[in-house]
């Protein structure tokens, strides 16, 4: 699989991630089977992912400890990248961005995931009771101890509802709140690695987050590159989904929005075809191509989804098949 450099700190990854959230949280719990899920990180490092991308709050923590048996056993061909800053409570999560909390929460990952280092430490969201520059603060001193390789923050807000406000000509554009966040951390400790969602059906990072990444040497991790499964072609408008699953809440996999953004798979799985590709390959490649910093993290807890997303890291689309997928319609439908 093709390398990709991100960050200031040179990060080497392979230039198809592999979200592990899946597998233990916020997606249709019945099939979250641990047996399966280790089938499929090995898989996807097998095909030449290195990038595993989990979180402490993910399970929680149960989805750190999946991996850990694998970190154990495979840590050379692994990058890690887990997250702080996110506690689940009753119904809700609540930030806590506190430097002393930040430092027992990367202990507890290290001995979750079986390793001396985490290779990217995330902030999940800051604490909007403690000063950005502190959390981040803390976290630069966990790479002054050698516990931490580098750091990365992740977007705080939703990106399509920002730019359904900036079409109307309000005065924000989207991500400028993390943008501004980024400023600040940057004057603290450099940033190595931006996360935030991006996709052919929710593409606002590339308004203003993608360039900022872009003129400063910064990764960009693509999150929900396949539009939480819509642009597999896979998902069926109506067929419902399981109460614990978000998308069993979200405006956009209600039965009348799914069906009235089909045109959106069609012209994917039209380009896809031409390729002797997968709707998934496709719009992983289209992800890829906004940059050679950018690393999609697509999620998956099957072993044959790994390797197919892995293959679209050898997809090279053309510019007639980039046109094509630049005039598809616009995703309907409420983000939040």
């Amino acid at each position: 699989m093709e390398r990709r450099t991100i960050g200031a700190a040179a990060l080497d990854v392979g230039a198809i991630g592999l979200g592990c959230a899946p597998m233990s949280w916020a997606y249709t719990a019945s099939e979250q089977r641990g047996d399966r899920s280790l089938r499929a990180v090995h898989a996807a490092l097998d095909a030449g992912t290195s990038l595993l991308d989990t979180a402490d709050m993910y399970g929680p923590f149960t989805n750190e400890l999946l991996l850990g048996r694998v970190v154990e056993e495979r840590r050379d061909e692994i990058f890690v990248s887990t997250k702080c800053g996110l506690l689940v409570g009753d119904r809700h999560l609540v930030a806590n961005g506190h430097p002393r909390y930040v430092k027992r929460a990367c202990d507890a990952s290290l001995r979750r995931l079986r390793t001396e280092v985490i290779d990217l430490y995330q902030l999940h969201r800051a604490d909007p009771e403690i000063p950005v520059e502190e959390t981040w603060g803390a976290m630069a001193e966990l790479v002054g101890a050698g516990k931490v390789r580098a750091l990365g923050l992740c977007a705080v807000e939703a990106g399509p509802t920002a730019s359904r406000a900036f079409r109307r000509g309000a005065r924000t554009r989207p991500y400028e709140a993390t943008v501004r966040q980024l400023e600040r951390v940057q004057q603290v400790f450099p940033v190595s690695a931006v996360q935030a969602e991006l996709s052919l059906w929710s593409p606002e990072a590339l308004e203003r987050l993608l360039p900022w990444c872009e003129a400063r040497g910064v990764g960009f991790l693509a999150a929900m590159p396949l539009g939480s499964g819509f642009l597999t072609g896979t998902l069926t408008p109506g067929q419902g989904f399981e109460p614990d699953d978000v998308r069993a809440r979200h405006p956009r996999f209600t039965a009348e929005m799914m069906a009235a953004n089909q045109p959106l798979v069609a012209g994917v799985r039209r380009v896809a075809e031409r390729h002797g590709a997968t709707p998934a390959q496709v719009a992983l490649a289209w992800v890829l191509g906004r940059g050679p910093h950018v690393v999609p993290v697509p999620g998956t807890k099957r072993a044959e989804w790994a390797v197919e997303n892995a293959g679209a890291a050898g997809l090279a689309l053309t510019a007639a098949d980039l046109s094509e997928l630049a005039a598809l319609p616009a995703a309907r439908g409420s983000w939040d």
